[in-house]
């Protein structure tokens, strides 16, 4: 007889968030200035785009 009632009660995905986090705690308590938004995104595993140059339209 299966039990609905027996599942694994570890989420990935709340891991990952948690691991993020406490990578960001840490550097943040680590470092003696205000960390810079690209230190924030290197850190959480952000990539920026290369948004390409819209060409301006001669009025």
């Amino acid at each position: 007889m299966d039990d609905k009632l027996d599942v694994p009660l570890e989420d990935a995905e709340l891991l990952a968030e948690v691991e993020l986090t406490t990578n960001l705690i840490i550097a943040a308590s680590e470092s003696d200035e205000v960390l810079d938004q690209d230190e924030v995104d290197r850190l959480l595993g952000v990539e920026h785009p290369s948004i390409p140059a819209q060409k301006v339209r001669d009025l």
